[in-house]
């Protein structure tokens, strides 16, 4: 089971931290952050597309295709659901879309290209924003010095 710890560092720079691996998470500086790292939305975004491009890398080395590589650009935009004709959602108000294009480099055929697209949506992160997720939170409090 992944688990990440964070901490803040100060201001809205945070440390995270996984399996002895360290990165930083910042917000812009136009909304108060210094501007160290990646605002949390494109962290979200980068474990996405991380996740497609390897899928796509292990479905094409299990299937021996010459995959010659991945580049995946994501977009995240706020919009009224009423304004999202795409959009199949019962949902009021605003809804989180995503937006990705993907350029997957090698020569393949028309059924392997039309499989690898199918692939891009395929990968367990892009599996579980697209579900119902559940977000358990428990709080502790500690006094200064403890």
């Amino acid at each position: 089971m992944p688990k990440v710890n964070v901490k803040l560092i100060s201001g809205t720079k945070v440390e995270l931290e996984t399996r002895g691996h360290n990165w930083i998470a910042d917000e812009p500086e136009k909304v108060g952050g210094t501007d160290t790292g990646p605002n949390p939305y494109e962290m979200l975004l980068g474990a996405l597309g991380a996740c497609t491009a390897i899928t796509l890398s292990l479905y094409a080395r299990h299937k021996n295709l010459p995959l010659e590589g991945v580049e995946i650009e994501y977009e995240h935009k706020k919009v009224h659901a009423e304004d999202c004709a795409e959009c199949e959602s019962d949902e009021t108000g605003l809804l989180d879309v995503v937006r990705s294009t993907a350029t997957i480099k090698g020569k393949f055929d028309a059924a392997t290209r039309e499989r690898l697209a199918q692939i891009v949506s395929r990968c367990p992160v892009h599996k579980t924003l697209e579900r119902e997720i559940k977000v358990f939170d428990s709080v502790r409090f500690l006094e200064e010095g403890q």
